[in-house]
């Protein structure tokens, strides 16, 4: 399969582990995020989720040689669930903006391609300075067809996103940075990463999953259906237990032990 997940104290470990082709994607791996992602979803203990890449690389891209010539198999892959909206390929990158926790990319080496689809799934990007980024679909004649479309407009605009699309041009994670593509740049991607889901383990599940769900369905929504969800969200938290449990624990000034997220 070439995915590993593992969760420990709250954390999931999720890897692409495929080093020896720089972590490029087959259908098999594909199949293995998407099922990491749904297992993870359904885990109220976890708090948080890294994704990163074993090896020199985050993830090369497709590797065509090894998907195009299972025909039949990209076949069935292509085809849209109903019930998602998504097909394999789209939903290894969306599965992730799906989960009601914070999901941290921890990127090195090359993200290309269907790499960089995968990272934009996650709600935060951390990249090494010299990371090699591109959004490299172009250069075979084919457009990012894994929920790259909307997620790259989300972050960096649509002519920026336009740009990048068109040209494949392959820049720096710096100019990744710069362009808003991703939020943080450090030398060690993820142990940074690691750093930021032990802090956000430390705030309410509940409260995490609300904002996240907030900003991923009501991002384009006008004012006011936007303020009618944010009424409904924080009534839901302030009758749960782990806004009492939150509360108790400021005024006492300790550090709060929550309870599994809600369902």
């Amino acid at each position: 399969m070439s995915v590993t997940c593992h969760v420990a104290d709250g954390i999931a470990d999720v890897r692409l582990a495929r080093p020896e082709k720089l972590n490029a994607l087959t259908l098999p791996m594909l199949r293995g995020l998407v099922d990491a992602g749904r297992a993870l979803r359904s885990d109220r203990s976890v708090r948080a989720v890294v994704i990163s890449g074993e090896g020199d690389s985050f993830c090369a891209g497709l590797d065509f040689a090894e998907a195009f010539g299972q025909r039949r198999e990209v076949t069935k892959a292509v085809v849209p669930r109903p019930r998602w909206g998504t097909n394999t390929f789209q939903e290894a990158c969306w599965v992730w903006r799906r989960l009601p926790v914070p999901v941290i990319a921890a990127v090195h080496g090359h993200c290309f391609g269907g790499g960089v689809q995968i990272a934009l799934g996650a709600d935060f990007r951390i990249t090494t300075a010299d990371a090699r980024w591109s959004v490299l679909e172009g250069k075979w004649g084919l457009i990012p067809d894994m929920s790259g479309i909307r997620s790259l407009a989300q972050l960096v605009g649509i002519e920026q996103a336009k740009r990048l699309t068109m040209t494949a041009e392959i820049f720096s994670g710096d100019r990744a940075r710069e362009i808003g593509l991703v939020g943080a740049v450090g030398a060690d991607p993820y142990a940074d990463a690691r750093s930021l889901a032990d802090q956000l383990a430390t705030r309410s599940p509940d409260a995490l999953a609300a904002a996240k769900r907030l900003f991923e369905t009501r991002w384009n929504s006008g004012p006011r259906r936007t303020f009618a969800r944010e009424r409904i969200e924080q009534v839901r938290l302030m009758t749960g237990r782990n806004f009492k449990i939150a509360r108790a624990a400021a005024f006492a000034r300790q550090t709060p032990v929550y309870e599994p997220r809600g369902r």
